[in-house]
């Protein structure tokens, strides 16, 4: 069926350095330091993943995307997030345009 998932990724550990993905039989660590806007996510937001393709990943509740490639090899990819950061290094509330 189009539009499937076609694959389960499972968050199995979350610590305040970051968290554990299992990918089939690969298991990554996502690092807060190189992706940090899950760093201020809840667990719930953090363990709802999706994976609908072998090399994209999808975090619908934070509207994340990111390459699996880029989690093994996080050098490889500079942040390209234009979000505003905090000084506690979590995403600044968006504007409400009032």
């Amino acid at each position: 069926m189009p539009g499937s998932v076609t694959s389960v990724a499972e968050v199995t550990n979350v610590s305040r350095h970051g968290f554990w993905l299992l990918l089939g039989a690969e298991e990554l660590h996502v690092a807060f330091s190189e992706f940090p806007w899950f760093r201020a996510a809840t667990i719930e937001q953090i363990t709802t993943v999706e994976w609908p393709t072998p090399d994209h990943l999808y975090w619908p509740l934070l509207d994340v995307d990111l390459s699996v490639s880029s989690i093994r090899e996080p050098t490889a990819y500079p942040l390209m997030s234009k979000a505003p950061q905090s000084p506690e290094g979590g995403r600044d509330p968006e504007p409400l345009g009032l």
